[in-house]
Parts: C-alpha cells; structure tokens; sequence
C-alpha cells in the first residue's frame, strides 16, 4: 500500500520526509513519480490535474492539503465510493485569525494608505475608524470562522456571524441561512472564510455590498470564486465599499494586467493567510490514512452533499 502526493508546482519534500520520520514503513509517492499505481490507496491533492485522481483503480480515500475542498469535488474522475477529507491544523486556524485581525486593524488604523504616503514623501493624518463603529460579520462560522471569532473577540471586536443555523457561542451574535439580510445590515467590516459550495459561489456580489452598514469594507479569504470582481471594482469606484482586502483569487497568480492591482483602496497578498505546516499536517495524514484502510471515518471528514 502505498501514499501518493500530488501538488504541482509545490515543493513536497518536506511533507514526504515529515510523513516518513512518524512512520518509516510508509511507501511515499509524490506525483508525477509513481512506482506502482495499483499499490495507492490514500491520496493527498492540492490543485491537482484534471481527472488524475481517476488513474489509481485501488483508491481508497483523498485529502485535501489544506481547508479547501472544491478541487476535490469538482473532479469527476473520482468515484462516489472514494472518501474526502479536509486538512484543518492548530496553526492554519491561528494563522487564519491573525490574517484577518491584521486586515482590521490596517483597515482601522488606514495602514496601507499611510504605507502609500511614505512611498510618495506626503504628510497627511487620517481619523482613526473607532473600534465601537466596526462590528465584524463573519459569513461562515466553521473551524476557520469560529478562530477569527475567537482572537477579534479576544481584542474587544462586536462579531456577528452567518452561517447555515444558528449557533449558541459566547460572545457573538449568530445569524441563521434566511436572516442574510439582517446580518448583513448590521456588519460594516465584512469577512468571509466559506467554504466555496453552488450556494456560495458568486455571493459577494454588488447587491450583497449595498446592504453593508456604512461604512463597509470586504475582507476575503475564503475562495476567489466567492467573488465578483467586476462587482467589487464598482462598489469601491462608487463608494459603496470604503475598501478590500483580497488574499484570494478566482485566478491565481493575479494576472499582472489585473484591475485590481491598480486600485489603492484593495489591498492584495498572494493566497497566504494561511499555510499547512508540514509537520503537523503529516500527522493528521497519516492518521486518516490508518484509518482509511480501517474502514474508519476520518478525522475533518468531507460530507458530499454539503460541500465541506
């Protein structure tokens, strides 16, 4: 039996030698380098080729390298039996959370406006957005959501949060699937960290900006397909959004002739808010492999219908 990873143009060495020095009886293939198709039972993707996945006849189980999973719904080649999972650790939540208070204190303390007065040699003073006027609505409240929860609570933030029913979770105030509109009214410093579904792709759109409390600013680091970019450019030109802040992107590497890069009002960093640490991922890998071959459910599992 043996692991196979697939990650094109990311270096896997590390993974590989992590997964190795926990079990050093693990048969480890990184792609496209597979001794024996026939021998890979567990997979781990990241943006993985098209139908790829569908060449190993024994394949047992995937997962995912990190919180994302659409690259591994969307793959038609692998069969309905073929379990899921997504690869949550301590650190991607923490780094997730630190990400988006660092985007709300930039946005309050108007960092990168300052950031672009240093470069020009100009002098000039900003009011500072008060914390009591910024209520963060966060649109997703799974594992990465309840994180950025948690540290801008920590800081003294009002969190409103939607999601599909509502939680019971000291400190905020939780807002159900049919209550969009009402969460939404009362949130002007918007975070999304969903999961990319048919339900949620294309939701922040120009009419979701127009029902912000005023003044609004975006901050994505869910997935870039949430996103209509023509609709954020108009918002922003218009003044409907005072801002973004952008760490995803429908694609990726941002083309350099991009719209956005030409925009001081969005700030843009390269799909970094959060990133597996090798160790600690090979842990939770080669759990859910044993348990894979167990027949078990594995950790952080993926429920099909839903998306996540």
């Amino acid at each position: 039996m043996s692991l196979l990873l697939i990650a094109p143009n990311r270096d896997l060495k590390p993974l590989s030698e992590s997964l190795e020095n926990i079990d050093p009886n693990l048969e480890v293939d990184i792609w496209p380098k597979v001794k024996n198709k026939d021998r890979v039972t567990f997979a781990v993707a990241w943006n993985h080729p098209k139908n790829v996945l569908g060449n190993y006849p024994n394949l047992k189980a995937v997962s995912s390298l990190g919180a994302g999973v659409n690259h591994l719904l969307n793959d038609e080649s692998l069969p309905e039996n073929v379990k899921l999972a997504r690869l949550i650790t301590p650190s991607l939540k923490n780094e997730m959370a630190e990400y988006v208070l660092q985007a709300v204190l930039a946005y309050r303390h108007h960092t990168t406006r300052y950031t672009d007065q240093k470069r020009e040699a100009f002098w000039d003073k900003h009011k500072l957005i008060p914390k009591e006027e910024s209520v963060v609505g966060i649109l997703g409240f799974g594992e990465m959501g309840s994180s950025v929860a948690d540290l801008l609570i920590l800081n003294g933030y009002k969190v409103n949060t939607w999601s599909r029913s509502k939680k019971d979770y000291e400190g905020i105030s939780s807002y159900s699937k049919d209550e969009l509109n009402e969460f939404l009214n009362n949130t002007n410093i918007l975070i999304c960290t969903l999961p990319l579904t048919v339900e949620t792709q294309g939701i922040l759109d120009l009419e979701l900006f127009k029902k912000l409390k005023k003044p609004a600013y975006l901050i994505n680091a869910g997935r870039g397909q949430h996103l209509i970019e023509e609709d954020l450019i108009y918002a922003i030109d218009t003044g409907v959004l005072a801002g973004a802040w952008l760490d995803v992107f429908e694609e990726e590497p941002l083309p350099s002739n991009h719209l956005f890069w030409n925009r001081p009002k969005i700030m843009i960093t390269p799909h970094i808010a959060a990133v597996t640490d090798s160790n600690e991922a090979a842990e939770q890998i080669i759990e859910n492999y044993k348990r894979s071959l167990s027949g078990m459910e594995m950790v952080n599992s993926v429920d099909r219908k839903k998306g996540y």
